[in-house]
């Protein structure tokens, strides 16, 4: 049986008259504020970015899976609303909290910003309220840094106020799979706070999955990241192996893909970015490390993964040296930037590590990629050519090191005559000069 504050608050989220607000709009955040407020609830955005805001409420969406239409028709109806003052958060009933967990410089878990907007949230916490952290980090640290900031204030997590954890599963670029139709993981302190967080989530999300405890699903998702980058790093060591014995990986790849059972084919490339695969598994790693526990088969996913840019930077020095050339002073085309097809994301990117490899051995470089308008790599910053047949005659080697559905592969082939393919993309393009694939 519920109290009497987690009847009242379950009667205001099944009324649609829960207050929520969701803390930091970067790539979850945003899209997540706007199902929240499809959902019916009275909704605030909360980031401390500045900039940001005020591309808000201009209309000026900076995420790619939130359209600007949208946003206007939202302004216009006067249901978006943002704001960078915490005090802003006191009569709120729900606060999700989805802020970055970056890795620091020795590959540490980073928490200052959850430890911040934990610390802003215990000044404006009150009875009742529910709040749930999506951001990704290790087990544990929901109860071990998250709690105690919340109840420094005097009031006492899941008798006097609610918490939860509930993982992120954003795709960015995901048209398949959105915040509607993936299914939510939610563990509470309590199963009422399991309860209440649930009962939020089925709003607007077709499927919840509670599970026993805040640190399963905090595992949980790491779980999912590590089987990617496990999996990632066994593909890429294959590539490795197969292209000292002569095999190409994508035909091996493409046969064992005929399996119906037992096999799940993924795909090598010149490393691991985005927002988890290369992030996510150290978090764990760290953790258990501090309890004198090895975590072999990850730290060494992640190290294999890790030497993929370098492995790329060797294919280049091979096919410039195929045509008595070097890559000092070379004019090196890189094709797409980002760190995954069809997005504009460049975060943890490979793509730009081989370019940070390029640029210290003297390669002069250039790059396409349609969704990226430029990038800065140690201190240089590069824009966007467009794809032309002089901008590809002019260079002398032509390096793939993303695939996008906006890039004329078949005009790349038909005018470069030594080309470096990392992502199979140049396969059934007809083409003219040499391929070095990857």
């Amino acid at each position: 049986m519920l109290s009497p504050l987690a009847a009242t608050l379950e009667q205001r989220i099944q009324e649609r008259q829960a207050r929520v607000a969701v803390v930091g709009l970067g790539y979850v955040g945003l899209p997540l504020l706007l199902h929240v407020i499809r959902a019916g609830f009275p909704s605030l955005g909360l980031d401390i970015d500045r900039q940001r805001l005020q591309r808000l409420q201009a209309g000026d969406s900076y995420v790619q899976d939130v359209p600007p239409d949208e946003l206007y028709s939202l302004l216009s109806a006067g249901k978006l609303e943002v704001t960078d003052d915490y005090a802003q958060l006191t009569d709120r009933d729900i606060v999700l909290v989805c802020v970055p967990t970056p890795l620091g410089k020795s590959r540490d878990p980073d928490l200052r910003y959850i430890v911040q907007a934990a610390t802003r949230l215990a000044e404006c916490l009150h009875r009742g309220q529910l709040i749930i952290l999506e951001s990704t980090t290790y087990p544990g640290s929901t109860e071990e840094v998250v709690k105690p900031v919340l109840e420094s204030g005097g009031l006492r997590a899941g008798d006097d106020f609610f918490l939860a954890f509930s993982p992120e599963r954003i795709d960015p670029g995901n048209r398949k799979y959105t915040i509607e139709n993936t299914p939510k993981i939610v563990g509470g302190l309590t199963p009422t706070c399991t309860h209440l967080a649930c009962r939020f989530y089925e709003a607007f999300v077709s499927a919840v999955h509670p599970v026993p405890s805040i640190r399963t699903a905090e595992m949980a998702k790491l779980l999912e990241n590590a089987f990617r980058a496990l999996n990632i790093a066994l593909v890429n060591e294959l590539a490795l192996l197969s292209h000292s014995i002569g095999v190409d990986i994508w035909e091996v790849i493409e046969a064992a893909a005929t399996k119906p059972f037992g096999f799940m084919p993924f795909y090598p490339g010149p490393g691991v970015g985005g927002h988890c695969i290369p992030v996510d598994p150290h978090y764990l790693s760290w953790r258990v490390k501090n309890l004198s526990l090895p975590a072999r088969l990850i730290d060494l996913a992640m190290e294999i993964n890790s030497q993929m840019p370098a492995h790329v930077l060797h294919r280049t020095f091979d096919a410039l040296n195929s045509v008595g050339k070097s890559v000092r002073g070379a004019q090196i085309l890189i094709i797409g930037v980002a760190y995954k097809p069809n997005v504009g994301d460049t975060r943890e990117s490979p793509a730009l590590k081989v370019m940070q490899l390029l640029q210290e051995r003297g390669g002069r470089l250039r790059y396409h990629d349609p969704l990226v308008p430029e990038v800065e790599v140690d201190g240089i910053r590069y824009t966007n050519q467009p794809l032309s047949p002089a901008l590809i005659e002019g260079s002398d080697c032509v390096l793939i090191t993303t695939h996008h559905d906006q890039i004329d592969y078949e005009m790349i082939g038909q005018h470069a005559d030594l080309i470096v393919d990392t992502r199979n993309a140049m396969r059934s393009v007809r083409c003219r000069g040499r391929v070095f694939r990857l």
